[in-house]
């Protein structure tokens, strides 16, 4: 997995009435792009996350 500064982290749901999640990657502290992660989540709250199999990286959409 690779992402960059203002990419977007997707967190899908393990449960069925459970929301996705997606945050703001504020910061990348692994090399060239790699986890963890510094995440800003849409409820304000920060992270450090390492992504597993359940989350996605999406560009910006101005930049697809």
């Amino acid at each position: 997995m690779k992402a960059a500064v203002g990419d977007q982290l997707h967190v899908h749901s393990k449960h069925v009435d459970e929301a996705d999640q997606t945050g703001e990657i504020l910061e990348v502290r692994g090399p060239d792009g790699a986890p963890p992660y510094l995440v800003r989540f849409k409820d304000g709250h920060q992270s450090l996350v390492y992504p597993g199999g359940d989350c996605e990286v999406e560009k910006p959409a101005a930049q697809q």
